[in-house]
C-alpha cells in the first residue's frame, strides 16, 4: 500500500506517524509512506543516526520529498541513485528522499514529485546552518521535471509536492498565517505543471492544514491519505 502525509518536522509532528502505525498493524516495508516536505529528520549529523533510527523502526519504507525545513548539504551527501525510474538520495533500505522533478513508479501508480519551498522566516536562521538556498527550486529542476514528465507522456496518478501552484494557493483556508498566502517563487514554478500535467490528484504539505481545494488538490498536514 502507498500512504501519503504532510510534513513531520524531525520529531515534532511524528507522532501522528506512531499513531497511524499504532492503527494498522499489518503493513511492512513493502508498504510506502510519502512525506510532503519538511521530513527533518536529517538535519543535525551529531543527531542524524537516532533521528532516523526513529523512522526505520516504523513499519513501513519512508519516502519523502523535501521542503524548505531541510539541511540540504546533508541530503546532498548522499549519492544519487535511481530508483523505481527516478532519482533519489537512498538515506537508508526503508528511507528514501524523492527528488525533483521525477516520476516513480510504485505498486503500479505513477507519482511525479517536485520539492522545495521559500522559508518566509528565513531572516530569522542562518544560512548553511539552519536555512538552505537549495531550498528554492532552480530551472534546472524544471527541465529535469520536463524531460521526466516527457517520458511519460505527460501522463501521471498523482503529484507530491511541498508547496503548491499560485491558484491553489489562494484558496487556501490561510487566515492565520496571512504571510504564507503570498505568492514565492516556488508557487509559481508549480504553476507550471498544474495545466500541462493529467493527473488524478495533487498533494502537498507546507501550509499546516488539512482540506481539499478545487477537486483534484489536497493540503496535508495531520491527515494521512492512502494512495493505493
Amino acid at each position: 500500500m502507498i500512504f501519503t502525509t504532510g510534513d513531520t518536522h524531525g520529531t515534532i509532528d511524528y507522532a501522528k506517524l506512531v499513531w497511524f502505525a499504532s492503527e494498522m498493524r499489518n503493513l511492512t516495508k513493502k508498504d510506502y509512506m510519502i512525506i510532503a516536505g519538511d521530513f527533518g529528520a536529517i538535519w543535525l549529523k551529531k543527531y542524524l543516526e537516532e533521528d532516523l533510527d526513529r523512522y526505520s523502526a516504523l513499519p513501513w519504507t519512508t519516502l519523502f520529498v523535501d521542503g524548505n525545513h531541510e539541511n540540504f548539504d546533508l541530503i546532498n551527501s548522499y549519492p544519487v541513485e535511481e530508483w523505481n525510474g527516478g532519482k533519489v538520495h537512498k538515506i537508508r533500505d526503508d528511507i528514501i528522499h524523492l527528488m525533483r522533478g521525477q516520476v516513480f513508479e510504485i505498486e503500479g501508480k505513477k507519482i511525479f514529485t517536485f520539492g522545495g519551498a521559500t522559508s518566509i522566516d528565513k531572516m530569522y536562521r542562518q544560512e548553511g546552518i539552519s536555512w538552505w538556498r537549495q531550498e528554492l527550486p532552480t530551472y534546472d529542476d524544471l527541465d529535469e521535471a520536463d524531460k521526466s514528465l516527457a517520458k511519460h507522456g505527460r501522463k501521471v496518478d498523482y503529484i507530491i509536492t511541498h508547496s503548491c501552484p499560485e491558484r491553489v494557493l489562494y484558496k487556501l483556508p490561510l487566515s492565520h498565517r496571512p504571510a504564507k498566502l503570498k505568492c514565492c517563487l516556488d508557487n509559481a514554478f508549480l504553476s507550471n505543471f498544474i495545466d500541462t500535467v493529467e493527473y488524478k490528484h495533487w498533494y502537498f504539505g507546507h501550509y499546516h492544514v488539512d482540506c481539499k481545494v478545487e477537486g483534484k488538490h489536497t493540503a496535508m498536514y495531520q491527515s494521512v491519505i492512502r494512495l493505493a
